[in-house]
């Protein structure tokens, strides 16, 4: 599927707000009781971030950690005051498949109203810790339709550290499980000698030659698709403190920390950006669904959605 209108060539670019010590799967990753005890870098980090969007003009989609905006309400303020849409990353940056459906909801839910009492603004989008809902989670969307979500971007449909579901849908599409309609924003992966891989957000966009991310970004674009950029604060950070880990890992999380900001800067030069919100104020017409139903069905599931979002919005 293809979204052919004046914007079809925007891509979304996000930012997955946490700190440093948020680093997943990870033995000397702190506990949460302990985060409040160690030096946080996230304030200058994503303020450099707010400095570089605004000089290029581009407005993104801010996934925050809940706890960091329990901590940092001021970070969430400014990002809206700068028109980025706020979006959640859950609270606590747990794991999905390691949550119960009801902790899950629990979670998503306490992020969302802490999100929106800061920023006065409905928040639609969530994005789990390490695009982390796969097949044994078949409760996710129906749980995040329940926390009063309307889109998600979690599904990594490619292999990955925490799970991925390769072999599902890469294009924005509604899951409608008869319960619920959530749209669902797959992270961006092109194909690379015959092989589905990510080559746009966290360590693959430092660790790719810029050349070849933006091969594989216009590849993206000409199958009709957005390409779904990402960042975490920390990666334009070289001096942040390191956590203990194996060589394979410590070369995944920081490799090429140096040259990220100019590798950020020339992707905002080289692509037009829009946010989730946007995109799906946009082409929320044209999506489908992961069941393909008769086009009755559909417009059911988008007409829910549609109301499901005028509700959040009236808030």
């Amino acid at each position: 599927m293809s979204f052919n209108s004046k914007r079809a060539m925007e891509s979304i670019f996000s930012v997955d707000v946490e700190d440093w010590f948020h680093i997943l799967d990870v033995p000397a990753s702190p506990p949460l009781m302990e985060w409040s005890s160690l030096p946080s870098r996230v304030e200058a980090n994503f303020h450099r971030l707010l400095e570089i969007f605004s000089q290029k003009g581009v407005r993104v989609t801010c996934f925050f950690l809940g706890w960091i905006a329990e901590r940092y309400p001021h970070l969430v303020k400014e990002a809206v005051s700068q028109r980025h849409e706020i979006a959640s990353h859950g609270y606590a940056h747990r794991l999905v498949y390691e949550m119960t459906a009801a902790e899950f909801r629990e979670d998503a839910l306490r992020s969302r109203k802490l999100l929106e009492d800061i920023s006065s603004c409905p928040v639609q989008g969530y994005r789990a810790a390490g695009f982390s809902t796969t097949e044994k989670t078949p409760w996710f969307f129906d749980e995040l339709a329940a926390a009063g979500y309307s889109y998600d971007s979690s599904v990594f449909p490619a292999r990955h550290g925490h799970g991925g579901m390769h072999g599902t849908l890469r294009v924005p599409h509604v899951e409608n499980s008869g319960q619920s309609a959530i749209v669902e924003f797959p992270i961006a992966v092109a194909d690379f000698v015959g092989v589905p891989m990510c080559f746009f957000g966290g360590g693959y966009l430092r660790l790719f030659p810029y050349w070849l991310i933006c091969r594989m970004a216009q590849q993206v674009l000409k199958a009709g698709r957005p390409v779904l950029f990402y960042i975490h604060p920390r990666e334009i950070d070289p001096l942040h403190p390191r956590l203990p880990m194996s060589l394979h890992r410590r070369f995944k999380t920081y490799v090429g920390l140096r040259r990220s900001e100019d590798t950020i800067l020339r992707i905002l030069n080289e692509f037009r950006f829009t946010t989730f919100q946007d995109f799906l104020a946009c082409h929320g017409h044209s999506l489908g669904t992961t069941e393909e139903p008769q086009p009755a069905d559909t417009d059911s599931a988008l007409f829910a959605l549609r109301t499901h979002s005028l509700k959040l919005s009236k808030r």
